[in-house]
Parts: structure tokens; sequence; C-alpha cells
């Protein structure tokens, strides 16, 4: 078996795995990342594109945003529209001038991937049959093999970035974990096309149909979702379908200003919130979609785990560099707390837009008057503006 060591072996090579491990890179605290997948795979993952400040500003100290500020998109509203009215949430004006950057969860990995490249990182691509051991304790290690090699990595510290499926989470014994879920029952249907989306700015669509989402990659890449029944199959999707489909639950004059075009990348994305507590057991720590998953209507997936990688990276810089624990010990506890809120705001956007199958005719009242309540009052608005362009660190 070959041996290997680190002071943080960092498990998985998304956006979370690679921002942390950026960041630590930087500080002088050796890493190396562990993905099972192979680069190419990736690098082609399709995920969310709504950045908070919070992640710009992390991207930078990273050193990987200088891309994002020259292709990314700035926004400084978006629009809600109700049957056939709009309204739109301004998000400069109702938070002192912030926004939020349309940037794809895919360039943003690009972006790590390069400059972990060009600072000399450690990762290992394609590493099969990872497994953590001893994290109960002050020396963990991980094994797994890479190139087909058995491989032992002694470490200080393990942080689990390998998502909802990853192994780290599920190396938790079930005696020490708690975990809260729910799952709804819908799903969204999203094509990725190249054509110049139908707004400059995200337009959230709740209509008497189901919800539609008009989002965009770039000012020639549009991504678009409509609600579809949670056992749908792409299959019973045609282009020209979805198309006719998402235009009827758009206002008329936005419907007839939509271009059009084959789509390039089809899929059906379940929506369920998750979390699971605590975040820290011992020597490993649970960051982003391996401890909490919420539906991407509030655009929080992404941006809760770079919350997250702040909070443990904050801990880690004060332990390795100052020996200084306190941000360490409070990791689990700090990161919650942001993260319940985010789950709260993405739940209540899920359940004002979305029309749920079998509702109750009490229950659609409320839910229309909830929105038509938040549209009219500054509070509501200012509430939602605040959440949506990130809670503080």
């Amino acid at each position: 078996m070959k041996m290997m060591s680190t002071q943080v072996c960092i498990i998985g090579a998304g956006p979370s795995g690679l921002l942390l491990g950026q960041l630590l890179h930087n500080a002088g605290i050796e890493t190396i990342i562990l993905e099972r997948s192979s680069l190419d795979h990736v690098l082609s993952r399709v995920r969310a594109g709504v950045l908070e400040q919070g992640t710009v500003k992390l991207l930078e100290e990273a050193g990987a945003g200088a891309r994002m500020h020259a292709e990314g998109l700035p926004h400084d509203g978006f629009a809600i529209t109700c049957e056939n009215d709009t309204h739109r949430i301004d998000l400069a004006k109702l938070t002192g001038g912030k926004n939020v950057m349309v940037y794809g969860q895919t360039e943003v990995t690009r972006d790590l991937v390069e400059r972990r490249t060009q600072t000399g990182g450690i990762s290992h691509y394609e590493a099969a049959d990872v497994k953590l051991h001893d994290f109960d304790s002050d020396k963990p290690h991980v094994t797994c093999h890479i190139n087909g090699e058995a491989v032992r990595i002694d470490c200080r510290f393990i942080a689990g970035c390998d998502g909802f499926h990853g192994a780290s989470r599920r190396s938790v014994p079930d005696t020490v974990i708690r975990t809260f879920e729910k799952v709804y029952p819908f799903g969204w249907l999203g094509i990725l096309a190249d054509v110049p989306p139908v707004s400059h700015e995200l337009i959230y669509a709740s209509h008497s149909r189901g919800f539609a989402l008009c989002s965009m990659r770039s000012n020639t890449r549009s991504r678009y979702y409509i609600q579809c029944n949670s056992d749908d199959s792409i299959e019973a999707w045609s282009d020209e379908q979805f198309w006719s489909e998402l235009r009827r639950r758009l206002p008329p004059e936005t419907a007839e200003a939509m271009v059009t075009g084959p789509s390039f990348e089809k899929s059906i994305a379940p929506l369920r919130s998750f979390v699971a507590e605590p975040m820290r057991f011992g020597s490993l720590f649970l960051v982003g979609d391996a401890a909490h998953i919420v539906p991407p209507t509030g655009a929080k997936g992404l941006n809760l785990a770079a919350s997250d990688v702040h909070f443990l990276f904050e801990g880690l810089r004060g332990h390795f560099l100052d020996s200084d624990t306190a941000l360490l010990d409070a990791y689990s506890e700090r990161a919650l707390a942001r993260v319940w809120k985010a789950v709260r705001f993405s739940w209540w956007m899920t359940t004002m837009l979305h029309r749920f199958p079998n509702q109750a005719p009490f229950d659609a009242r409320i839910t229309e008057t909830e929105l038509a309540y938040t549209l009219a009052s500054e509070a509501m608005k200012t509430a939602l503006a605040e959440n949506y362009i990130g809670l503080p660190y």
C-alpha cells in the first residue's frame, strides 16, 4: 500500500472541495483532494448559476475570480410574474446597492481547477473505494485506490465535500447524526439552449399551470425550467413541448419575445430540503451537499456550500496558523445557523411560487395571499431581497 500524508484530506472535487482546498493552499496549509469521478465528468456537470456576494468574495480570495468578473453578469434585480402581471424585485434598492452575479457552477469549477493546477495543488481524480477511518480520533486516515493502486492518506482533518450520495456522511454512525428531510411532490424539468435569454434579469413565474423560471448562463445561452410531475421522464418532453408549456406560464409579452432553439442539455431535478446535524464528527467536517440540500428556487445550494467553506477555512486557519481552536470548535454551530435560514428561505420561495398537486382549497388561497402580500409590502420585499443576495457570514 502506498503511504501519503497531508494536513487536510478533502473528499470531493466539486466547487466546495476545490474552493476549500485553494483557500487552504494559499494559506500554506497542505491538502490532498480525492474525487471519485473523472475530471471531464466534474467539468461537465451543469448546476446553479446565481452567486451571492459572499461567494464572489471567496472566489476572489482564492485567486479564481478574474474570468467571473470578465464574463459573469451582475444582476441588480429579478422579476416575479403572477399569471399575466409582472413585479420587479429591485435588489440593489432594497439592500443598499447589493446584487448577485450570474455565473454558472460549471465555470466556477473550471476556474478553481485551473487555479489549483497553476498553484501546484494535489488532486486525484477517479479515486475508487474511498473510505474514512478513525475520524473519532486526532489521527484519522483515508484509504482508496488511485490508478488501481491501494493508497493510505494520513491527515489531521477530513473535509467531506463529496455531496449527498458521497462516502463522508455515510461513514458517520446513525447513532450520532440526525437528519431532517422534506420531499416536494414535483420536480423541475430544465433545458440549456444557445439562444439569447428572454430577459436581462431572471423571471420567476407563478402560474396556475405550475412554476417556471427563466434564467441564463450568458448573453447567448439560456437556462429555462418548468415545474413537472415528480414521476415525469425526459423522454416525455420534446423541445417543442417544453417551449410551448413554458410560454403558457409567462405573461403574453414575455412569451412572444422568447427566442427558441434546440436544447443541448435536458434534465429533471427532484426537489427536497435536507439537513444533517451536526456537521462535525471528531476530525471529520461535512461541507455543502454532504450536509444539506435545498430546492433550487432560492438559488442557495452552491452559496450555502461556499458559506460552509468560509466557516471551515476560518477554523482550520486558526488551528494550524494560530494554534487557536475556537472557530474550528464552533464550525457546526456557525454553519448550521446560516444553513437553517437558507433552508427556510428556499422552502418559503418554493411553497409560495409552486402549485402543489391535490392542494386543499384553503391552502391554495393562503399561498396566493402570501405571494400577493409579499409583492405589495416593502417590508416583505426587503426581507426577500436580503435573503436572495445572501445573509452575512
